[in-house]
């Protein structure tokens, strides 16, 4: 009896072992082949194309976005599973406002103006893979994400809005997980931002002309400055003279 057992766990290890995982960072149903993909898979023996045909068909819900996926491989029949996590929050964000990168200067910059609404569609894609004790703890993390990008919620700094959040101003959007924009909010965000990239504008056209005359009068200064001749330190230009003429007599005695 004992024998018949450990035969059958032995068989489990072995179906174990036929099982891998192989986690993928890929392009939201845009998956391409390419050398990276080839190396991958290859040693695993799967069929590339129709990987990237089954990845494709189920991030397609996430173009524009990277995706992080898991394919759950059977190494002995070559069948596989595809798993798909959610993107990450910056990601789901970008494409919330419709731009390709944040800011590089999220302090000065803003790249745009996200509505409440927004964050909250966002937080429900994310709250499954969140370790937070609330949904209201989520939608605190995304705003917060929104700091480092260079995104104003509802026409504020990220920051007011969790003080906002705080004090239950947004308790009912929060609960009940509001997610629809309304027209007159669109318009209304859409003029705002529309102001602050104007400010941003005219800030970022009056430190590129100050930049630019710097290195105009840098430029002019540098041949005025390899034009003038070395200095000669004071004295020594006379020392050597007035030694000879004290040598000259000692030689005359002679």
């Amino acid at each position: 009896m004992m024998r018949v057992m450990t035969q059958c766990i032995m068989v489990l290890l072995l179906v174990e072992d036929f099982n891998m995982q192989l986690k993928m960072l890929v392009d939201g149903g845009d998956m391409k082949p390419g050398p990276t993909v080839g190396q991958q898979l290859g040693p695993v023996g799967l069929n590339i194309g129709q990987v990237i045909q089954k990845v494709n068909e189920v991030t397609k819900g996430f173009k524009g976005m990277k995706v992080p996926i898991t394919l759950d491989i059977n190494t002995k029949t070559k069948g596989f599973d595809v798993l798909v996590s959610s993107p990450p929050t910056s990601e789901l964000l970008k494409k919330e406002i419709g731009v390709e990168k944040g800011s590089g200067k999220a302090k000065d910059i803003k790249v745009g103006n996200i509505s409440m609404e927004q964050i909250i569609t966002v937080s429900k894609i994310k709250n499954p893979n969140m370790i937070t004790s609330s949904f209201k703890n989520t939608v605190k993390s995304v705003v917060g994400s929104c700091i480092s990008l260079g995104i104003i919620i509802d026409n504020k700094a990220p920051q007011e809005i969790t003080s906002d959040i705080d004090s239950g101003i947004y308790d009912k959007i929060i609960n009940e997980q509001i997610t629809e924009v309304s027209d007159d909010k669109k318009k209304s965000l859409m003029e705002h931002f529309k102001n602050v990239k104007e400010q941003q504008d005219k800030i970022l056209q009056k430190e590129a002309e100050k930049k630019s005359e710097e290195e105009a009068k840098k430029a002019a200064e540098a041949p005025v400055a390899a034009a003038a001749p070395a200095s000669t330190p004071a004295g020594k230009a006379t020392a050597a003279p007035a030694k000879a003429a004290a040598k000259a007599p000692a030689k005359g005695k002679k």
